[in-house]
């Protein structure tokens, strides 16, 4: 589970076996690898969220992951999916990745140390996921698939925050794990200090030199990242199938055992389930299966002719110890000889830019630059890492037949002390501590009194707004009216927003709509992160100097009255609580805090579909009532990002198939700053192979 891959505050991950016979049989582990119905076994997993794919997808992904050569499934357990509440644990509901929200808000509570509240909670709902899996006999020592659990997740540098308090909880979460007697081994992740018999085990771009705390646990890879995930306001990231599976086949020829691709799909944050704060609604990861379920060569094939190669060799992998012999300054080879007369070589070259010609066994070969040659019988290669052969994906998001008709908008009121409010009281207060996380927004409202006799009324310069703000997003309105915009990154999400402001004599409005982009959920002491406008608020250039709005009188409403019309939307019947205008959208590409509504028919083929939202700017987008996501297409990719520069972060939006009907779909999208909705459109994604 990666920490920085925004799903870090998940505590159980498990393996499901896709090609091992489900019969009642134990899993062991030595120093080589797990064991299991008593055989050494070379395991290649893959990791698949259930959440981030529709159910229709789940048959297609596993059989494409056993067709490329991948023996079991990894999945989180998500605790905030699955327990939305307290003891109310659920397998299907509204999903959003991390912690539940509620867990924030117990009293006396300190995540991931040794808190007595946190454990009882982190116990209660193990304990409960444990027992269901166990009444549906899915451990494998019960004939099931699972065959491997995951307790707690790339601790090590809490650990070393808390001291021998992270200590102790480390050693309590391990011995909980354990005594659920599953029968199947535990790993933790990225913890070294993982106290037996649980296995630690590797995360990262490489793990070729990791070495477990025992010589008695295998050397295991859980997160080998195939490549990384996308922020707004980012870049995208791929990684060359060269070097990941050069770091494969490292890592296997230094006695691993067990590799699992982090992502092998990565998938889409539905809804508000961005796992953190500023990640992208794609989360494709660059992964061998692409976001909408397609086949992403050459990584696919490529990793597959991997699995193959090392399987030839298995035998003498998990039999023998390697020979290792200096064939040059940086060519070397690992040589697996068993008793029974089995040879498996690996020979490298570690020079990234010089390819070379070795001597192996009195024969001669040819290795690329920063390659490993696999020879199942140590004399013929039949596996180069930087051999790349067969075919090539071309994407083309490509129009579709569809067109929208039967245009509605309605314009979010803006907030202001008149009007109905959660809570009025002095000073400011931290956002997620009022919504709950039921919306991402809050509106933060208070009033100026401007003496008719200030200079600015007569000539002078307009005074100045500064809002600091802790993150993510905010919109500022000054008696109604849009005076701007500004927001945080993923690594600066403190920021303060200065703009001028049109003020007249007598009481003055200001209103401040703060967006949260995904929640806080990891490092030390999360749960006390704070979000939202908290201050200081300061109003400069009037005759007073400045005036400082921080400790005012201030009024706060969680949500928008947009959001109650679209909750449990997905019906024809009428949508209550506003007023629908029909619209040309000729006169709506400049108004913020905007609702439209249109209908369509759904395409023709089978292609994957996704929203092309590059007209927009920045909200939510929801067919027949389902949340495809947050869109920010207002957020570019940096002019050295290495690929697409300059271009949105995400402008294509996946919109999985059977979420539509054949007729009359129902298509809401809120923006919050401006945009033509005109422009939108359904494509398709079409990948052909060259």
């Amino acid at each position: 589970m990666a920490a920085s891959s925004g799903s870090k505050s998940i505590f159980m991950s498990i393996v499901l076996s896709l090609c091992l016979h489900l019969t009642l049989s134990s899993v062991t582990y030595d120093n080589k690898a797990l064991i299991i119905n008593g055989q050494r076994r070379i395991l290649f997993s893959g990791s698949i969220h259930y959440p981030r794919s529709s159910h229709e997808m789940w048959e297609g992904l596993i059989q494409k992951a056993k067709d490329g050569g991948l023996d079991v499934i990894d999945t989180y357990v998500f605790w905030n999916v699955h327990e939305p509440s307290p003891g109310n644990v659920l397998f299907s509901l509204k999903l959003s990745f991390g912690f539940p929200v509620w867990l924030k808000f117990v009293q006396g509570i300190s995540f991931r140390t040794d808190n007595k509240p946190f454990k009882h909670a982190m116990q209660n709902f193990t304990q409960k996921i444990v027992l269901m899996m166990k009444d549906e006999k899915l451990f494998k020592s019960q004939g099931g698939p699972i065959i491997l659990s995951q307790i707690e997740n790339e601790y090590e540098p809490e650990r070393e925050e808390f001291g021998s308090a992270g200590e102790a909880y480390i050693k309590w979460a391990a011995e909980m794990a354990v005594e659920l007697n599953t029968e199947v081994p535990w790993v933790m992740c990225k913890e070294e200090d993982a106290p037996d018999p649980v296995i630690n085990t590797c995360n990262g771009f490489y793990c070729h030199s990791f070495s477990p705390n025992k010589p008695s646990k295998p050397k295991m890879w859980t997160e080998a990242w195939t490549g990384w995930f996308s922020d707004f306001g980012g870049q995208n990231y791929q990684r060359p199938v060269e070097d990941l599976a050069f770091a494969v086949a490292r890592f296997i020829q230094k006695g691993g055992s067990f590799v699992n691709y982090y992502m092998y799909h990565g998938g889409t944050n539905f809804g508000r389930t961005a796992g953190g704060p500023f990640i992208t609604t794609s989360y494709d990861y660059d992964a061998p299966i692409d976001e909408y379920g397609l086949i992403r060569e050459p990584k696919y094939g490529h990793l597959k002719k991997l699995h193959k190669a090392i399987k030839l060799c298995e035998n003498a992998l998990l039999t023998a110890n390697s020979t290792v012999t200096s064939l040059g300054n940086y060519e070397e080879a690992h040589v697996f000889s068993s008793e029974s007369g089995q040879c498996a070589a690996f020979l490298s070259n570690y020079h990234t830019e010089s390819a070379a010609r070795v001597t192996f066994n009195n024969k001669q070969y040819n290795l690329p630059p920063w390659s490993i040659s696999i020879l199942p019988d140590c004399k013929n290669i039949i596996f180069n890492t930087a051999n790349v052969t067969g075919q090539r994906s071309h994407v083309q998001m490509l129009p579709t037949n569809v067109t929208f008709h039967s245009w509605e908008t309605f314009n979010e009121d803006v907030f202001s002390l008149e009007d109905d409010s959660t809570i009025t009281t002095v000073g400011l207060l931290e956002q997620l501590n009022v919504t709950r996380d039921t919306s991402d927004y809050l509106w933060y409202s208070t009033s100026v009194n401007i003496s008719s006799s200030d200079s600015f009324l007569h000539g002078g310069e307009r005074p100045t707004l500064s809002v600091q703000s802790r993150g993510h997003a905010l919109h500022v309105f000054v008696n109604g009216q849009l005076t701007g915009s500004a927001s945080g990154t993923r690594t600066y999400k403190r920021f303060t927003f200065r703009g001028n402001v049109n003020l007249h004599a007598g009481v003055n409005t200001i209103s401040l709509l703060s967006i949260a982009v995904g929640l806080p959920n990891n490092g030390p002491h999360f749960e006390s992160y704070k979000t939202g406008v908290l201050g200081p608020v300061v109003l400069h250039g009037i005759d007073e100097g400045k005036r400082d709005l921080s400790w005012h009188k201030w009024s706060y409403k969680i949500g928008l009255q947009g959001e109650a019309m679209v909750t449990g939307l997905g019906s024809q019947s009428s949508i209550p609580f506003v007023s629908w205008v029909p619209s040309s959208l000729e006169h709506k590409k400049q108004q913020p805090l905007t609702w439209y509504k249109a209908y369509f028919d759904a395409p023709e083929g089978d292609e994957p579909l996704a929203m092309d939202m590059s007209s927009m700017n920045k909200g939510q987008v929801l067919i027949n009532g389902q949340n495809i996501g947050r869109y920010w297409t207002g957020t570019y990719r940096p002019t050295n990002c290495g690929f697409d520069c300059g271009k949105p972060s995400q402008q294509w939006y996946h919109v999985p198939r059977s979420w539509l009907k054949p007729r009359q779909n129902l298509l809401i999208v809120f923006e919050e700053i401006s945009g033509d909705a005109s422009k939108i459109s359904l494509v398709k994604r079409l990948v052909t192979r060259k």
